[in-house]
């Protein structure tokens, strides 16, 4: 049966993908698109794989998927690579996590700056072991000047602490004269979260089956479009992503209106 809603599902593996590319270029793309990477651990289990296999084919999809977003002209990407929560995971696979920003930036930061791509992080940097800060930072300082795509990284982020921080910071300036209550509304609000100077996502797309945000962007999702697909992350390739998007086209977004 065709899908109407969604046409890119009609097509053969076949299809050339420039073909779609060309096609969800000639509409409205979306202009920040963020993405909760899911099902690293499902993909190497299935496998008879250790988890870190997952999360290391995981990181050529970020790639892949870099390389597209700037490609079809989406200014903002935002994945979610590491939560405030994952602190719980076994040692050893975090150990491997806080080691994946400097593996991934060593090898691909001159593309980035070649392909005029800027890195940006929101998280808690104060917790992060100092390799993996100074490669992010490295990262952000070399690719400053570049006004292509902004990569975002979600490290060491979670949304109710992000919240909760930006409360305490409207209280002290409110003490401190430098804001008012008349002063206070949602776009001013937004000011004092980590994700200042971006644009609300979007579009959200999350892999691997589950159906839920994470304590991800919890203000900033307010009215995004959600995109939800059974594929595990390091399975997620170029036509899902176009497909994402190509869902996301086919949606009428009215902010509450008619």
């Amino acid at each position: 049966m065709l899908d109407k809603m969604n046409p890119w599902k009609n097509k053969n593996n076949s299809s050339i993908l420039r073909e779609q590319k060309n096609a969800i270029k000639e509409q409205m793309i979306p202009e920040h698109v963020a993405i909760i990477m899911d099902g690293n651990g499902r993909w190497a289990k299935k496998r008879a794989l250790p988890r870190i296999a997952g999360h290391h084919e995981g990181m050529k999809v970020v790639r892949k998927i870099t390389k597209l977003a700037n490609e079809v002209g989406v200014k903002t990407l935002t994945l979610y690579a590491f939560s405030t929560e994952n602190w719980k995971r076994p040692k050893m696979e975090v150990d491997y996590l806080m080691k994946l920003p400097e593996e991934f930036l060593g090898t691909f930061l001159p593309e980035l700056v070649e392909e005029n791509v800027r890195v940006e992080m929101i998280g808690y940097k104060e917790s992060l072991p100092s390799a993996t800060l100074r490669a992010i930072e490295k990262a952000m300082r070399e690719t400053k000047d570049n006004n292509g795509l902004i990569l975002n990284f979600a490290l060491n982020y979670g949304s109710r602490a992000e919240i909760l921080d930006a409360v305490k910071h409207v209280l002290d300036d409110y003490k401190n004269g430098i804001i008012n209550e008349k002063e206070l509304n949602e776009e001013s609000l937004s000011t004092y979260l980590m994700t200042n100077g971006l644009s609300d996502p979007d579009l959200l797309i999350r892999t691997s089956g589950e159906i839920r945000l994470s304590n991800f962007m919890l203000w900033q999702l307010a009215y995004t479009e959600l995109y939800f697909t059974d594929v595990l992350w390091p399975d997620f390739d170029e036509n899902h992503f176009l497909e994402a998007i190509g869902t996301y086209q086919s949606r009428q977004r009215r902010f509450g209106g008619v």
